[in-house]
């Protein structure tokens, strides 16, 4: 039972840090975003899609960048950025890890 909460607020902190910087201090979410749009054929992305998505998809990811990016991205925060893309990517490799180990009985 408390491993499983564990997991649950770390899971939820970025997604709850990100959503309360939002309400904080919207400008420099949006602003960290606003100019992001793709073309893909005739249908242009609007500049919301990208925090959304990294609100699913990459949260710590998107934390950092928000933290980062307004000022302009130097070495450190490349570094701080790869740091949280690994933070990202071993929760969806240590998800996929347990869901193996659950179906196979072990």
């Amino acid at each position: 039972m408390g491993c499983c909460l564990g997991v649950l607020l770390l899971a939820g902190a970025p997604r709850f840090a990100l959503v309360l910087w939002w309400f904080a201090d919207p400008a420099r979410v949006v602003g960290t975003f606003g100019g992001w749009t793709a073309t893909l054929g005739g249908w242009m992305t609007p500049s919301w899609i990208w925090p959304a998505l990294g609100f699913l998809l990459l949260p710590w990811t998107t934390v950092a960048f928000v933290f980062v990016a307004p000022g302009g991205i130097t070495l450190l925060e490349w570094v701080i950025l790869a740091i949280a893309l690994l933070f990202d990517l071993s929760t969806h490799g240590g998800s996929g890890r347990a869901y193996q180990q659950r179906r196979s009985g072990s």
